[in-house]
């Protein structure tokens, strides 16, 4: 059975995004969700229902991978937004047991705000880093 993958990160960093699609796609997961550009003009119409679907496509995914790639001159920024969806798919692990795999691209740089947090969620076992140019594609 094919994967179930959304994709978090900054909206802004679409080649990025395009990048890490390309990925997971070219290994036969199924992207379900990633960050797309919501017209300015209809933000605020828009903007509910899609984070509403996205918070959804995580609760059906298999993965959540966290892309913190380097943003505005932070090494492997990771924003307040990600971080949220990170604190959903971990919450789902802890409160209603799925198996949702929570996989964060770089540890991020010690300035964020969410490190230290990170680093012990680490420690938990209950995120994980990317390593082997994120191939853990099961065999």
């Amino acid at each position: 059975m094919t994967k179930k993958v959304v994709i978090a990160g900054s909206v802004s960093l679409q080649t990025e995004i395009q990048y890490w699609k390309g990925f997971w796609e070219n290994q036969w997961y199924y992207v379900i969700n990633y960050p797309s550009p919501i017209n300015k003009e209809t933000f605020l119409d828009e903007y509910p229902k899609v984070h509403i679907d996205f918070f959804k496509n995580i609760t059906e995914a298999d993965i959540l991978f966290v892309m913190n790639e380097n943003k505005n001159g932070i090494t492997w920024y990771l924003g307040a937004e990600s971080f949220a969806e990170m604190c959903f798919g971990v919450s789902q692990n802890l409160i209603y047991n799925k198996n949702l795999e929570v996989i964060l691209l770089q540890e991020p740089d010690k300035n964020i705000q969410s490190y230290e947090e990170i680093v012990l969620w680490l420690k938990l076992g209950w995120i994980k880093l990317c390593k082997k140019n994120c191939n853990f594609k099961d065999k």
